[in-house]
């Protein structure tokens, strides 16, 4: 009974945690690459596709990978956002202007 509830508070937990990134947007904000970067823009999509991956094994693992799987996901967060700032620098060379 007292794995049951554990389970399931964790189960809710990770759901309402899930609903509150998924208002954010898929990587907690607007650091999409647009049309102009092709090659970025691609690179942002494998993230997305690399993060849903790691959420079907969490869930294919009842959530038990050790916690390594969610340090995964917030390096591919990081990765994600470095390549929007990536795609801002080039776009700023084209006009000039590095930072």
């Amino acid at each position: 009974m007292r794995k049951l509830l554990l389970g399931s508070t964790l189960v809710m937990a990770l759901l309402f945690g899930g609903l509150a990134q998924a208002q954010a947007g898929p990587m907690g904000g607007n650091e999409k690459v647009g049309k102009r970067h092709p090659n970025l823009e691609a690179a942002q999509r494998h993230i997305e596709q690399a993060r849903d991956k790691l959420h079907e094994a969490e869930k294919a693992n009842e959530f038990d990978l050790g916690g390594h799987a969610n340090k995964a996901m917030q390096e591919l967060d990081e990765a994600y956002k470095e390549i929007k700032q990536a795609a801002e620098f080039a776009n700023q060379r084209e006009k000039g202007k590095p930072e």
